[in-house]
């Protein structure tokens, strides 16, 4: 059976990632929630596995990632960019992944304001999980700055997943002052 990776939120910001997944041999499967991107995703790999579903969804997004890893078999790798709206999402994850996985690897994508140490310790992972954190921060230009790139952050990314550090960061969290503004 191939290895599998599960990567949420791996049909837009994190699609890059998606099909370097793949292309390392894993058969992935990508929750998202637009379907026009995910058959674009779809179109560029076959080992991607489309995992059409709304993590904010409490009751559908646990049964959904059962039935995807009942299909696909266990999952070794989950790359979460889970936004802060859905607080019991990356609980879900972690239960349906712990439950019918062995050792397996975490790896938390995370945005520049937040608190690495609370978060990970809200994450309760279990005994068999490798948790990591990557932070996405910020690229300083000439006297300004400006967000991550998709591009850029696939690239940190899949540099975190290759060089497995417990946290890694992408772009510059410093000076927060000079920080992009939304």
């Amino acid at each position: 059976m191939k290895k599998h990776a599960l990567v949420i939120g791996g049909s837009g910001m994190l699609a890059e990632v998606s099909l370097w997944l793949a292309g390392e041999g894993y058969l992935v499967s990508v929750v998202g929630r637009d379907a026009r991107r995910m058959e674009e995703l779809t179109a560029r790999s076959e080992q991607i596995n489309p995992v059409l579903v709304d993590y904010k969804d409490d009751k559908e997004f646990p049964a959904t990632l059962e039935r995807a890893i009942e299909k696909n078999g266990p999952v070794e790798l989950v790359v979460a960019w889970i936004h802060s709206v859905a607080p019991r999402a990356l609980g879900h994850v972690i239960s349906a992944v712990g439950k019918n996985s062995g050792d397996w690897s975490l790896f938390h994508i995370l945005g520049s304001s937040s608190d690495l140490e609370e978060i990970k310790a809200a994450a309760k992972t279990p005994l068999g999980c490798s948790y990591h954190q990557v932070q996405l921060g910020f690229v300083l230009e000439g006297a300004g700055s400006r967000w991550l790139r998709n591009d850029e952050i696939a690239r940190g990314v899949t540099n975190a997943i290759s060089s497995r550090p417990e946290v890694s960061v992408v772009g510059v969290l410093k000076p927060w002052g000079k920080r992009p503004q939304w």
